[in-house]
């Protein structure tokens, strides 16, 4: 898909959009709704009502990008059906998914947590 060395967190918006919306009013979204800087080069994902069409919003260090996807058969995953509140947090693999129009990231998370160092030792013998 897109790709990248380092780690890319996407957030994907909790309620169906209008795909009529381009970039400064899903930015606007992006900045009230998900409380995120667009321009931070994370991955923003807006799902249309009828889950047929979505966007992802993305910095590239240029410019935005938009990029749009209308499935020709099925349905996307719908992300206000997860539970909680807040932006839905997926990974590259789980985007990656939903635009496949995969329907298993509605369901139950797929990846494990993102790696957090801790000070734990490591004592051998």
């Amino acid at each position: 898909m897109i790709g990248s060395t380092r780690q890319i967190t996407v957030y994907a918006y909790r309620a169906p959009v209008d795909m009529r919306k381009s970039f400064d009013t899903l930015t606007a979204l992006v900045i009230q709704g998900l409380r995120r800087d667009v321009m931070s080069g994370d991955l923003f994902v807006f799902v249309s009502r009828t889950r047929q069409r979505a966007k992802v919003l993305y910095w590239d260090g240029t410019g935005l990008c938009l990029f749009a996807k209308r499935l020709a058969k099925g349905y996307f995953a719908a992300p206000w059906t997860r539970a909680g509140d807040g932006p839905l947090v997926l990974t590259t693999s789980e985007l990656a998914l939903l635009l496949e129009g995969s329907d298993l990231i509605a369901r139950m998370p797929l990846s494990p947590p993102a790696y957090a160092p801790t000070n734990r030792v490591l004592r051998w013998g």
